[in-house]
């Protein structure tokens, strides 16, 4: 019980410490930009706070016992846990939400962030939380 509250702690810190994240680089440019923009400055921010993370994160799919590059990628995965997808639109639709849990599916990672950098508040507006099966499953 004990290991299971420091994973969650752990993710939940991480989490916290990828929104502080994208609030500076919000607070630092506004809303209205095109994600590539928001994603070059996160990625920045993100190496300044020293968070450990890939970008463009390639996502392979195993398809009847073959492994395929279907050209997939994740924006971000922060310390391959935490699966981090950037918009920059002006309204988060559930076609963004599919994306992102079946991105954490694949990835079998147990958190996911969907941060759209074109609201007004990130914590308010722009953030949307997940939580996968693999929540309970996840090893640090």
């Amino acid at each position: 019980m004990i290991f299971t509250m420091m994973k969650k702690t752990f993710l939940d810190n991480l989490e916290y410490k990828v929104t502080g994240a994208c609030i500076e680089v919000h607070k630092m440019l506004g809303p209205g930009l095109l994600e590539s923009v928001y994603q070059k400055c996160l990625i920045r921010e993100l190496q300044l706070q020293q968070i450990n993370f890939t970008a463009e994160h390639s996502i392979l799919i195993s398809y009847k016992d073959i492994l395929l590059d279907t050209e997939l990628r994740a924006d971000l995965v922060i310390e391959n846990c935490i699966v981090v997808e950037l918009k920059s639109v002006e309204n988060i639709l559930p076609i963004h939400e599919a994306q992102i849990l079946t991105y954490m599916k694949l990835l079998k990672v147990p958190k996911g962030l969907l941060i759209n950098f074109n609201s007004t508040n990130i914590v308010q507006h722009g953030k949307r939380a997940f939580v996968s099966e693999y929540m309970y499953k996840f090893d640090v």
